[in-house]
């Protein structure tokens, strides 16, 4: 299964919902993904960065990129269209104005060539890749835009155009909103906004066109699809069921309801053995052919406003905010899915306009994660009902089981809470403290609580209320506890209050006018004596707890202020001139240890370091801090983002100029198994005293690699490879030839200092033995003539065998 996600194209396996395969190399959003016609182990991508890219998807390697030089929003391949694409991109000079226009591919030796040769095939379409469709065998394109349909023949360049009323009459909406075509008779299906589906006959002709009107949806069809024969249409829309029509009759229809949220696309596959739909929630579901549920993609769902804000959980390292309403998602970085999801609120959600329902707002996680508080709310002007939960987790289950609720623990908003990070002594000293606009925050501990019905009685714990704070009647804005937890920070609006968690007593204050605390948070490790906030008013302050007094402030609009768990560093994210800045600073130390200058132009909503599994190896030193966490960023357009240490090249595990890593292939079992064999074969050799030779000469050869690692499809022939790669078998000569003459000059010198040299070790031993302790340390021994041509002889000996050890 391919699909586009951001500027990447991943590969899926609809068996195991695994990610295969991630293809980059765009610079901006894909917009559309088609296989190649004339091979199908191909895929051509396009992208708003002007350019479209070839793709050997089987091993994710780019075979070839073709720059456009403008917009491209939308991507359709033809099979009797050779050497040419067809791409929506915007007209020049008018604005909101779009075009159909057909690219020639050219030909060239080199990855990189450029497609200019355009030619104008549609005016005035829409912009979205579901209103343009290309008919049987390519014979037609169809547009659909507002209320009009334009159909275009290519073999007789003849353009038909055909209107619908626009008024609304009946409660009707003719707005056309998606196209269609029968892949096996001239059949048009149109969706329109009022949920009808139009099937168009005899548009070869402006007057004499006919079609019929199919209707279920209550509201916008957002896609339509026919199956691979043409007997089956499938529709889907806002009511998140997948209809399936036959024979193009209203009477005979199948449904697959509760697939969970609006449907926003549908594709089919070429043995129409399965089809799969895109939903509003990130979410992609397979079908089986005979409308039953086979499989389910879910990556990160984009919320409508995440209330929570970014969350780790410390169990599972997941990042966890709000999912579908009324829930909490798990989502994992490294598969980039969904782990799970879980139901807080209970309550069906009704999708109304203008309904006030209860939503999850706050979000809070124990050190070990075993314990979950959540807080829902819903939305009144004068009296907001609020519902405080603690949620314990279950060994046992796997799953998080509601422990106790708590209706109305304040009398307005809560504003944050957060749990005393205690680490091993978590269940002795677990405490949980919430601010709201009521002007107290309120501590919350754990009772043992005795079931005195029954035979045995048995011990549970629940949650209530052991303290109420308040100062000067302000209202509590921001919680963050001490990292020994024996400190707690409150802070109340323009004032920060420092408690001690024991007693409860008011230890100090501290302000910086004007304007009120935005962020508060404490130092970590080394730095665990100061305490950080960020006031409205731009001001970004450091307070040393040992003295009370103000260490050093900085003159930054800081929108989000982000402490890593695992080091001494602190994230603080500032918004200026509609531009998001990041600094990475030590509260010891005033002047930031990495700056990064408009980071983004959309505004940084919120921030989280989610640990490393292992420490990442980075060269460069601005880069250190990354090395045990990773930040992310969610943006006021619901986009994840992140920060790496490392080029793009890098990360992907196939690229241009690396053709296959031998490391980032999936480890099967299989692989292991043969794995484990050969070593245990290598030390067997060893053990008996085998010579093991490893030819590092062959090893590092380029010919040997890419003929090893190149896929079979696009070698060359056999015959221009095999002079190649018999040369990268030999072994050169140019290294050894001195020391094999000098060796055979010393080997005819031998033969006639046999015998001389027989006479002469009698002499030089009894010398060396006279002045062997006189002269001690102060010269160096000297061989005799039997020495070195024992030494000669070990000098031709091969030890090769001994790199094996």
């Amino acid at each position: 299964l391919l699909c586009a996600s951001g500027d990447f194209v991943k590969v899926y396996s609809v068996t195991t919902e695994e990610t295969l395969r991630l293809m980059g190399g765009h610079a901006d959003l894909v917009t559309g993904i088609q296989l190649n016609p004339h091979n199908h182990m191909q895929l051509y991508s396009s992208s708003l960065d002007g350019s479209i890219k070839l793709w050997d998807f089987m091993d994710g390697i780019p075979i070839k990129t073709f720059t456009v030089g403008c917009e491209l929003l939308a991507l359709y391949t033809l099979a009797s269209a050779e050497d040419s694409v067809f791409v929506v991109i915007p007209k020049k000079g008018e604005r909101d104005t779009f075009q159909l226009v057909s690219v020639k591919l050219t030909k060239g030796a080199g990855q990189d060539l450029e497609a200019k040769e355009l030619s104008v095939v549609l005016d005035g379409v829409g912009a979205s890749p579901k209103q343009i469709a290309f008919g049987r065998e390519g014979e037609y394109v169809v547009s659909v835009k507002e209320v009009n349909l334009q159909v275009y023949f290519f073999k007789r360049k003849l353009l038909n155009r055909f209107s619908l009323h626009s008024v609304k009459t009946k409660g009707g909406d003719n707005q056309f909103s998606c196209v269609a075509c029968h892949p096996k008779e001239d059949c048009i299906a149109t969706g329109h906004a009022d949920g009808k589906i139009r099937l168009w006959r005899n548009f070869h002709h402006k007057k004499e066109y006919t079609y019929s009107t199919l209707h279920w949806h209550h509201d916008v069809v957002m896609d339509l699809a026919f199956s691979m024969e043409g007997t089956r249409l499938l529709s889907g829309g806002v009511e998140s069921v997948l209809v399936q029509w036959h024979n193009e009759s209203s009477c005979q229809k199948d449904f697959l309801p509760r697939l969970g949220s609006p449907i926003e696309y549908i594709s089919m596959s070429s043995d129409g053995a399965l089809c799969c739909t895109l939903h509003t929630d990130n979410r992609i579901t397979i079908i089986n052919s005979n409308l039953r549920f086979s499989r389910s993609i879910q990556g990160l769902i984009k919320s409508r406003d995440v209330k929570t804000g970014l969350v780790v959980d410390p169990r599972t390292k997941a990042l966890v905010m709000n999912g579908e309403p009324g829930h909490l998602q798990f989502y994992c970085l490294q598969s980039d899915q969904q782990l799970f999801s879980l139901d807080i609120v209970q309550r069906q959600y009704i999708h109304e306009a203008g309904l006030k329902q209860s939503d999850l707002v706050k979000v809070a996680f124990s050190a070990r994660g075993t314990w979950l508080a959540t807080v829902e709310e819903r939305e009144e002007v004068t009296d907001p009902e609020l519902e405080l939960k603690l949620w314990f987790y279950e060994e046992e289950t796997q799953s998080f089981k509601l422990n106790t609720r708590i209706n109305t623990p304040h009398d307005n908003h809560i504003t944050d809470m957060c749990f005393r990070d205690m680490g091993e002594l978590e269940d002795d000293s677990l405490i949980l403290v919430t601010t709201g606009r009521d002007c107290v925050f309120k501590v919350w501990v754990m009772v043992e609580d005795t079931d005195p019905e029954g035979k045995y009685a048995q011990q549970s714990v629940s949650w209530s209320c052991d303290f109420v704070g308040s100062y000067h009647n302000y209202q509590a804005t921001n919680c963050c506890f001490s990292e020994d937890g024996s400190l707690l920070a409150v802070s109340f609006e323009e004032t920060v209050t420092v408690w001690d968690s024991v007693t409860w007593d008011l230890k100090c204050t501290f302000c910086h006018p004007p304007g009120n605390i935005r962020n508060i948070c404490f130092g970590r490790l080394t730095c665990s004596k100061y305490l950080i906030g960020a006031t409205d008013y731009g001001f970004l302050c450091c307070w040393n707890l040992l003295t009370c007094a103000l260490e050093w402030s900085a003159h930054l609009n800081i929108v989000v202020l982000q402490p890593d768990p695992l080091s001494e560093h602190i994230a603080a994210v500032s918004w200026l001139s509609k531009e998001s800045s990041l600094f990475v600073f030590k509260p010891s130390e005033p002047r930031p240890i990495y700056i990064q200058r408009n980071l983004c132009k959309e505004k940084i909503l919120l921030a989280a370091f989610v640990p490393r599994d292992e420490p990442e190896t980075t060269g460069s030193e601005k880069h250190l801090w990354l090395r045990r966490s990773q930040l992310l960023f969610l943006t006021d357009t619901q986009e994840l983002m992140t920060l790496s240490t490392k080029p793009l090249e890098e990360r992907l595990t196939a690229s241009s100029k690396q053709l296959a890593v031998e490391e980032s292939l999936p480890v099967t079992p299989f692989s292991l198994l043969l794995g484990k064999h050969r070593r245990q074969q290598s030390q067997e050799d060893i053990d008996l005293g085998k010579p093991v030779v490893q030819n590092r000469h062959e090893q590092a050869s380029p010919a040997v690699r890419e003929l090893l690692h190149t896929p079979a499809h696009v070698l060359p022939s056999a015959s221009f490879l095999c002079p190649i790669f018999i040369n990268s078998l030999l072994i050169s000569k140019e290294n050894k030839s001195a020391e094999e003459v000098a060796d055979e000059v010393e080997m005819e010198s031998e033969k006639t200092e046999d015998d001389s040299d027989e006479e002469r070790d009698v002499t030089e031993m009894e010398q060396e033995d006279t002045s062997h302790m006189e002269l001690l340390g102060e010269m160096t021994c000297k061989l005799s003539k039997s020495q070195e041509k024992e030494l000669r002889k070990i000098r031709k000996m091969d030890y090769s065998w001994i790199s094996a050890f």
